[in-house]
């Protein structure tokens, strides 16, 4: 099969740690035929529908480099067996745009995973709210006695963007924290903006576990990322360090319980968030952590990743 993947420039993405790079290793090792395609590079005319600028990739064993860059060229999105949507956040217009523009493809007979409409309509952070019975309280609002008020209730809570990732703009709020104003300020820039507060939970120094579902299948193993001394971030990108960890009966209650929505409504690669027992964030844009875990139990999520591929396009399409 041909298999294209949207992703950032390939000089940005860290082989070592990339799960986009693990589904392209993945992939070419099954047998399939590798393409990258830069989000700017998407386009619709009457003629041809949507297209990309398509690069022809050969992954190698090495991280450094990591590829070989082969020919290019403009192609319609149809003629690959599977477009896999891999753009890292943020989640801004032009994001909205490729969905628009992925959809569109779809209609032209594209087979796109994670489903562009999925990805458009279920914000990370928010989504959470359809499964409210396994979440800590939380409160959605950008007023700012609201927010004082939720953070006074719980006496200790997490404030966030709705639309960042990596831990960006993460604050912990005590009640009795002098800063307290500022920060809802700050966030919400002055009541301009819509985030999100949530009740800390302690259990964080245990690590925030990053679980994997793939194509409605729970990974066993989760990886667990926990702050650095003196942080309430497990995000690696903070410097959280990364564990892999069997799920805990919990872990697989509240992932089980997700799994079969998630796999109706097209999202075949999602990473769920838990800390302790309580559920968090959905992240589907471009959730990770398949390397770490293969490198530390063995377990190939990229590979299972890759066969739910297969299974969805058929093996003789492309």
């Amino acid at each position: 099969m041909r298999i294209a993947f949207i992703v950032d420039p390939l000089d940005h993405l860290k082989a070592y740690k990339d799960s986009s790079v693990a589904m392209m290793r993945a992939a070419q090792a099954a047998g399939h035929t590798v393409f990258a395609i830069l989000q700017p590079s998407l386009t619709w005319t009457t003629e041809r529908g949507v297209c990309g600028e398509a690069t022809r990739i050969k992954l190698l064993t090495s991280d450094h480099p990591w590829c070989e860059e082969g020919a290019s060229a403009i192609e319609p999105l149809r003629d690959f067996a599977a477009v896999i949507m891999r753009k890292d956040p943020p989640f801004d217009m032009e994001y909205v745009t490729s969905t628009w523009l992925l959809e569109r493809a779809e209609v032209e007979g594209a087979r796109v995973f994670n489903s562009p409409r999925a990805l458009r309509d279920h914000s990370e952070k928010f989504s959470v709210a359809e499964f409210a019975r396994f979440t800590v309280p939380t409160l959605v609002a950008r007023d700012a006695a609201r927010l004082g008020e939720f953070i006074g209730a719980q006496r200790d809570a997490i404030l966030k963007p709705l639309d960042g990732m990596g831990g960006i703009g993460v604050f912990r709020v005590r009640e009795d924290d002098p800063n307290r104003n500022v920060i809802i300020e700050t966030l919400t820039h002055d009541g301009q903006r819509t985030i999100m507060a949530q009740r800390f939970i302690p259990e964080i120094v245990d690590g925030d576990k990053r679980i994997l579902i793939v194509g409605g299948e729970v990974v066993p193993y989760c990886l667990a990322r926990i702050p650095m001394a003196g942080e309430t971030r497990g995000n690696l990108a903070v410097g959280g360090r990364g564990e892999a960890r069997p799920l805990t009966p919990r872990d697989f209650e509240i992932a089980e319980a997700l799994a079969p929505v998630f796999a109706e409504r097209g999202m075949l690669f999602v990473g769920i968030d838990v800390i302790g027992d309580w559920l968090t964030e959905i992240n589907l844009t471009s959730p990770t952590c398949m390397a770490e875990i293969k490198q530390q139990t063995g377990f190939d999520a990229a590979g299972l990743f890759i066969r739910k591929i297969e299974e969805a396009c058929g093996s003789d399409v492309g």
